[in-house]
């Protein structure tokens, strides 16, 4: 059965419907949310927490995105939420010296941090971002550009 089909059988309160989306999704979600925590043990309850979510919020999905950008929006919005929870919104200092590439990715803005995750490290394309975002393709380019100056100088390179 399709996405699409699934999420208005979901919406309607289909637990199988879900379940077919669960199981379709869960790798994918948790090794965003792990990558974007930097921790798997993070990452996989972030991941019950975006499926949570989205039992919750399917009702409000429209259609007018595909399933899969818009669960992957959700997955982002919670692990960048609950990471701000956490920090207070505050992005600690970097240390040069014992910064590892997770902890400088870690010291990224939320934005640009989100973009480098997703581009380089799970290997979406600027067109997908876009879309998940809602900005353009160039938008997202830019952005990542911004991201990878940020993460040299947090890396001290």
């Amino acid at each position: 059965m399709s996405d699409s089909k699934d999420a208005a059988l979901a919406a309607n309160g289909d637990h199988e419907a879900f379940e077919r989306l669960y199981r379709r999704y869960l790798s994918r979600v948790y090794s965003l949310c792990a990558r974007l925590s930097g921790s798997r043990e993070r990452g996989a309850e972030l991941t019950e927490e975006v499926f949570v979510r989205a039992w919750e919020e399917l009702p409000q999905f429209n259609g007018e995105t595909a399933f899969a950008t818009w669960l992957h929006r959700l997955a982002t919005n919670v692990v960048v939420d609950e990471r701000n929870v956490d920090r207070g919104a505050i992005t600690p200092e970097p240390d040069g010296e014992t910064l590892d590439l997770g902890q400088a990715i870690d010291s990224l803005p939320a934005d640009a941090r989100r973009i480098l995750v997703l581009h380089d490290v799970e290997g979406y394309k600027h067109e997908e971002i876009a879309e998940i975002f809602g900005i353009t393709a160039g938008g997202s380019k830019a952005k990542l550009r911004r991201a990878r100056v940020l993460l040299k100088e947090a890396l001290g390179r």
